[in-house]
């Protein structure tokens, strides 16, 4: 024999209460409209009942889909997760359920898993796969998608964003390098068509200004991408000029960690011979070899603050769209210090 299974008006009838004030209560954006002890026990009840809300029901009433897309540009990168749970965890406690992509970096790829999620009907989107000028972007917004950028912006800044503070990371990154005795600074920097890569390079190139220290282009590389092969790559162009440097400033801890590779290769030490700092924190930089000073990024109050703004735009799709700026603090660990005397030029 079947089992009933409990519906809306069993939670009802039990509770002495109409179906619509269950309703409410069950879901989390229109709970806070009834008592908070009513809300308590109309809990208890369907938990006693073992009622759960259909999301697909409630669509074809309101129609939702009760769906938000996540699409990160590489899932193997260690800032993405912690980003990403911070808006399932967000989400979910707003009766949302969340679709991730990778888009692997290709605007191609990109395009299509889009498509793809504007098929299942979703209610809105957040992009941490965004190039500083995005036709999805574009799209998006003629479309009517409600949409927040995350980690990334777009040049156009008529679009929601949740970003870290990039200018303040970079001049905090090379205030200790000064504060140590570094003079000879090399700088690599992440793919010129990403904001963060364009930002922390413009910054980094005025910060060296500011603090009266020469600008050597020879010294400055951005790589291609975020990766470890990419930052090996660059300082190895860099060593290439057979130039004196003691410390490298990178835009990724990913690409800081390539300099360690390269560094190695050359049979130099980190930092005895050449100081690294990384930017993000991201997880277990504290495990290598040595311990990466770099910027903590809060990378799961990103993902907090992306999906609180998009529960906003969903609500209210014609609010002026606005961008929320975290600010990130330097994490000091053993891949830093003063630069040692008569260091040789690094070949």
């Amino acid at each position: 024999m079947v089992k009933h299974r409990a519906n809306i008006k069993d939670v009802a009838s039990r509770a002495g209460v109409h179906p619509s004030t269950v309703s409410r209560v069950l879901n989390p954006a229109t709970r806070s409209m009834v008592s908070e002890d009513l809300a308590a026990e109309i809990t208890r009840i369907a938990n006693e009942l073992g009622y759960r809300r259909n999301p697909l029901a409630s669509g074809l009433r309101t129609q939702k889909s009760y769906t938000v897309a996540i699409v990160i540009p590489d899932l193997t990168n260690p800032v993405f997760p912690p980003i990403v749970r911070g808006v399932e965890h967000t989400l979910d406690a707003h009766g949302y359920n969340a679709i991730l992509a990778d888009s692997g970096s290709k605007q191609r790829s990109e395009k299509g898993i889009i498509e793809n999620m504007k098929a299942r009907q979703i209610d809105g989107l957040i992009l941490a796969a965004a190039r500083r000028k995005d036709p999805i972007v574009n799209d998006c917004i003629e479309e009517g998608i409600p949409l927040v950028l995350v980690n990334r912006t777009v040049d156009n800044h008529n679009v929601a964003a949740v970003i870290n503070d990039d200018e303040l990371g970079i001049e905090l990154a090379l205030k200790h390098l000064i504060e140590l005795g570094h003079r000879c600074i090399a700088y690599i920097g992440g793919p010129q068509n990403t904001s963060t890569g364009y930002t922390r390079y413009r910054t980094f190139l005025k910060m060296l200004k500011t603090f009266d220290l020469p600008v050597d282009r020879d010294l400055i590389v951005n790589a291609k991408a975020y990766t470890e092969p990419a930052g090996q790559a660059a300082l190895e162009h860099i060593m290439g000029y057979e130039k004196k440097f003691t410390a490298i400033l990178t835009a990724n801890d990913l690409l800081a960690l390539g300099c360690y590779d390269a560094i190695n290769e050359h049979g130099l030490n980190c930092p005895m011979d050449i100081s690294v700092t990384g930017f993000n924190d991201m997880p277990y930089v504290d495990r290598f070899n040595p311990p990466l000073t770099t910027l903590h990024i809060p990378l799961d109050e990103l993902g907090v603050q992306a999906a609180l703004l998009l529960l906003e735009r969903m609500q209210n799709p014609g609010a002026l769209a606005k961008q929320i700026r975290l600010a990130p603090h330097m994490v000091i660990r053993e891949s830093t210090t003063s630069p040692a005397e008569n260091t040789p030029p690094n070949k």
